[in-house]
């Protein structure tokens, strides 16, 4: 017990969590926007991996850091649009317009690397963001930009759900379109902007980890987050606050079991037993808060113009 309270009061410990956490926030953020307004997007998880793959593409190419944060949100947007011309433009099902985003997302990343780097044995590096000295608070000054930029969004995104007009939108054609297009909104162009504002933040998600945890792209480095994210925003009960509580918590439990194994704790049980306790504890979580989570009504259900 003794050895389990000097983890937790470690500040490298929560300089560990919130470091895990940033691709987890800004994917269940672009998760939450799609599903507010009534799509589910499963394609999080290609879309992450393509925006690690041109992110830091752009960098190795010359490009500066931001830049690349920039192209790998541009990538998103692509798919997200994508995404939106399949399931509210065709109305098609959410589920395997999702799964297939993924499977393509993958597939030509994958495909691009190694077209690009066919004869390297290693992958290439880059030089990624460095910490941000001088910001007086010690977790964070030892996390990168792009985790001030997720935890930036956080109240961003709450604040333009809850506060501005354009939210208002989303939340309503994510729980009754018919009311949305009786008041002259537009329910196509709303979901699809949710859409494309949402999967360039997943696309930034992915970029987090070529470009501020890692310094190369490597296959299946995105290792299921995508679908951690998914869960979250269940968990969240699709409000952007609880999104971040979700995230933070998830990376809590990852960053103790990577302790636990390293730990004198470790040689109790086998390591499984540690690398399965983030998700077994997500799990529980999950199936405590999904029971009264409030989900958006029309999430799923396919519209067309006129329709009653």
């Amino acid at each position: 017990m003794n050895e389990l309270f000097d983890i937790v009061a470690n500040p490298a410990f929560w300089i560990a969590t919130l470091r895990i956490a940033t691709p987890l926030i800004l994917g269940t953020l672009g998760v939450l926007l799609c599903e507010r307004a009534g799509v589910l997007n499963l394609g999080l998880e290609g879309i992450m991996v393509a925006g690690a793959f041109v992110g830091w593409l752009a960098v190795y190419l010359g490009a500066p850091l931001w830049g690349g944060v920039a192209v790998a949100a541009a990538t998103g947007a692509l798919f997200g649009l994508l995404h939106a011309w399949l399931t509210v433009g065709l109305a098609l099902s959410q589920h395997v317009a999702g799964l297939g985003i993924t499977m393509l997302a993958t597939a030509l990343s994958y495909y691009g690397y190694r077209v690009s780097f066919p004869k390297v044995s290693a992958p290439p590096t880059i030089t990624p963001f460095g910490d941000m000295q001088g910001l007086g608070i010690p977790v964070l000054q030892a996390q990168t930009p792009l985790t001030l930029l997720a935890l930036l969004a956080v109240p961003t995104i709450w604040y333009l759900l809850y506060r501005t007009p354009m939210g208002l939108a989303v939340r309503m054609v994510g729980e009754s379109p018919q009311a949305a297009e009786g008041q002259g909104l537009s329910v196509s162009a709303t979901r699809t902007g949710a859409i494309v504002a949402g999967s360039a933040l997943m696309g930034v998600a992915g970029a987090f980890l070529t470009l501020s945890a890692f310094n190369a792209f490597f296959f299946n480095m995105v290792n299921g987050r995508g679908w951690v994210c998914v869960a979250l925003v269940v968990f969240a009960s699709w409000r952007p606050g609880k999104a971040l509580l979700g995230a933070v918590l998830f990376a809590l439990f990852d960053a103790l079991q990577l302790r636990l194994q390293q730990s004198q704790l470790g040689a109790v049980m086998p390591y499984q037993i540690y690398l399965m306790l983030p998700y077994l504890l997500s799990i529980a979580a999950l199936v405590l808060v999904a029971r009264k989570a409030a989900y958006p009504q029309a999430l799923m259900k396919p519209y067309r113009k006129g329709e009653r």
